[in-house]
């Protein structure tokens, strides 16, 4: 079950949490206020657009965009508290068009009896383009509001036209501090959290918890939760939870990644940027954080032979060549192992002289094979080597250049002669 649940959600929108024991802690300290609200102050500060928006009931379609864990059901949680609109809720996972038309059906009844109505779409990634368009008329017409939270990029996922009737707020990962700030509520609150458990945690094991959760609120309480739950009561009566068992609570760093969204094209961004600004320690650690997510390490090697050519050419012909070798040795050898021939790549890309020359040869000449009259080739370098060429003239007057270098050197080989290679490396 989702930590956030649609339909336990639904069932209880405006409700006190409080009386829900049996759901996650993640869900039970889902904050119902700003107040109760940590974290995204560029959004939700004192003052800020949407703060305003919601505190006087005058949202209008937004769509919620970040990492999971960052608070975009919290804060859908906090507009059904502050609201007099009828609010719906649905997920787009197990959602489809009839549970949509039933909202809109509603929503347009409702407004003819001076109700508003606000949608919140959770995974709105997840619809395609005919559910999608299916919100158009009535988002525009103002029959409903849309909330729509996403992880994914909703410039990528969500159709152009739904965003121009939107307002997009991204959410940020939380910070260590916030998600301290979150666990020593959770750890305090006799009602919603674990305040009634004789629970004594170790500023140690909660640091662990906040660096391992990686800005996600969601697994942080996941984590604490199971710690405080397996950890067998003292003598004294006490539960106490060390740095070692919150370390077995949360083992893994989940590396907030994904391989065709905006994670894995922002990284691998980060990682040719640093290779191209010839800073060797920020490389290898976009590199160290591909692999540890599991990117796909021959999509790495690629990327490191385009940036040996394009960045670095003929600076340093032997950058191509270790990168070609990286990509070999990556084939040939296989994950573990093969991070240590592509850490020498990167490494060896960035520190090498840099120069796009042999980048930019080639782009200015396609350029002007898209837009310029094509040039013909001279007739001295045609092909000459079938029967009948010599009748046609085909490379008549070509000067071979191991017979005479200084005169081939002189000879025509472009009708238009232009300059493409411009610094000599």
């Amino acid at each position: 079950m989702d930590l956030f649940d649609g339909e336990l959600f639904q069932k209880d929108a405006s409700a006190d949490v409080k009386g829900i024991r049996d759901a996650p802690l993640a869900f039970r300290m889902c904050p119902g206020s700003f107040e109760d609200y940590v974290g995204q102050e560029h959004i939700l500060g004192e003052g800020k657009l949407l703060r305003r928006a919601v505190e006087a009931d005058r949202v209008s379609s937004i769509i919620l965009y970040g990492p999971p864990g960052t608070g975009k059901t919290a804060l859908a949680r906090v507009i059904a508290r502050k609201t007099k609109a009828s609010f719906n809720w649905l997920n787009a996972a197990t959602a489809g068009l009839d549970d949509l038309r039933k909202i809109i059906k509603r929503a347009r009844a409702d407004r003819a009896r001076g109700i508003k109505t606000i949608l919140f779409l959770d995974e709105i990634h997840r619809f395609n383009k005919l559910q999608q368009d299916a919100l158009l008329p009535d988002v525009e017409e103002g029959t409903l509001t849309l909330i729509a939270a996403t992880v994914e990029n909703p410039f990528f996922y969500v159709n152009s036209a739904l965003l121009s009737r939107s307002q997009v707020f991204e959410l940020n990962p939380l910070s260590r501090e916030d998600i301290l700030q979150i666990l020593g509520r959770a750890i305090s609150d006799g009602e919603r959290g674990l305040g009634a458990m004789p629970l004594k945690v170790e500023d140690d094991a909660l640091e662990h918890i906040a660096i391992k959760s990686d800005g996600d609120a969601r697994r942080a309480l996941q984590a604490l939760e199971i710690a405080a739950s397996t950890t067998p009561t003292e003598e004294g009566g006490e539960i106490h939870v060390t740095r070692e068992i919150a370390e077995e609570s949360i083992q893994r760093k989940a590396v907030v990644y994904d391989k065709s969204g905006d994670q894995h094209y922002d990284t691998i961004s980060a990682f040719i940027k640093s290779m191209r600004g010839s800073d060797p320690d920020a490389a290898v650690y976009w590199l160290a954080k591909m692999l540890y997510a599991g990117e796909d390490p021959r999509f790495i090697a690629r990327r490191i032979i385009i940036c040996a050519s394009e960045d670095v050419g003929n600076a340093d012909p032997m950058a191509l060549v270790v990168a070609v070798a990286a990509l070999s040795a990556v084939e040939f050898v296989g994950m573990p192992e093969a991070r240590i021939p592509l850490s020498q790549a990167t490494i060896y890309v960035a520190n090498a002289p840099k120069s796009n020359a042999c980048y930019r040869a080639v782009e200015a000449a396609m350029k002007d094979v898209a837009e310029e009259e094509t040039q013909e080739v001279p007739e001295h370098l045609r092909d000459s080597h079938y029967r009948g060429a010599e009748k046609l003239g085909r490379g008549k007057g070509y000067i071979y250049p191991h017979t005479d270098p200084e005169a081939a050197k002189a000879q025509e080989y472009l009708h238009k002669k232009k300059k493409y290679y411009k610094d000599g490396k």
